[in-house]
């Protein structure tokens, strides 16, 4: 039963990357007039506060965290709860790959606008309710259960191998395959070590498997202009035709592994 909904558009006083607009249609003209966060952040706390707030991977509660952080304002007081997560250890076919949102709600048969906030906000609560209905664990159980491994019996039966740059299996982020491009202010092996811990295959260059580019902050400087990397304008291409790619800066990179280990 539903009990409330609630969107907005925020103006983020900040560049519209054309790749980010081209997936889910959100342009300057979009937000034109719509409130800043330190405008609405009250009523958003409000609504987490307190409370188990569901999202499908990281991603989301990295982006509400930056923004916050942009504006000096407190992180909204709530526990988060990974719907990936919990679908990699209710149904065996997604434990070890192909547990995006939109590929897991289409197994579910629940159909939605996939990148619109709302929409997926209901299709990450639909995998939590389709999982509570199917395993009989309620939500304190979930939030203990995503904190335990996925299962060590078909870990061993896979033969996963757990070596460098290989992503652990049972990380968070196990089945990404992240590239790194430009200046680190960290060693390049130690962001990979990172990035390997949290569940991520570390490549050498963007292909066709690529799911996460990492740029250096200094790198991000330059994203209005012409200066790319060759693997950050390919990666481009490959968003532009489709592929779905996350463009992270290292910063960013960092958070969302403070955040899932």
């Amino acid at each position: 039963m539903l009990a409330t909904e609630w969107k907005s558009l925020v103006d983020p006083e900040d560049y519209f990357d054309t790749v980010n607009v081209s997936i889910h249609g959100i342009n300057e003209k979009a937000v034109r007039g719509a409130p800043k966060l330190p405008e609405i952040a009250q009523l958003v706390c409000e609504h987490m506060r307190d409370r188990v707030v569901v999202c499908h991977t990281h991603f989301d509660r990295l982006a509400i965290r930056q923004a916050f952080l942009k504006h000096s304002l407190p992180a909204p007081a709530c526990r988060w709860l990974d719907s990936a997560r919990v679908a990699r250890r209710t149904w065996e076919e997604f434990a070890w790959s192909g547990y995006w949102l939109k590929n897991v709600c289409d197994t579910l048969g629940y159909k939605f606008n996939h990148h619109d906030a709302l929409e997926d906000a209901k299709a990450a609560a639909q995998v939590l309710l389709a999982a509570i209905t199917k395993t009989g664990l309620d939500l304190e159980g979930w939030l203990k259960r995503v904190e335990l491994p996925i299962s060590i019996s078909t870990s061993a039966q896979k033969g996963i191998a757990r070596v460098a740059r290989d992503g652990d299996p049972e990380g968070p982020l196990f089945g990404e395959v992240l590239v790194f491009t430009g200046t680190l202010a960290i060693l390049r092996r130690e962001a990979a070590d990172m990035a390997a811990k949290i569940g991520c295959t570390v490549a050498d260059g963007v292909n066709k498997k690529t799911t996460i580019l990492v740029v250096g902050d200094q790198d991000v400087r330059k994203l209005a202009g012409q200066e790319k990397s060759s693997k950050h304008r390919k990666a481009e291409d490959l968003i532009l035709k489709g592929q779905a790619i996350r463009i992270l800066k290292e910063s960013d990179f960092k958070e969302l592994v403070s955040l899932a280990v």
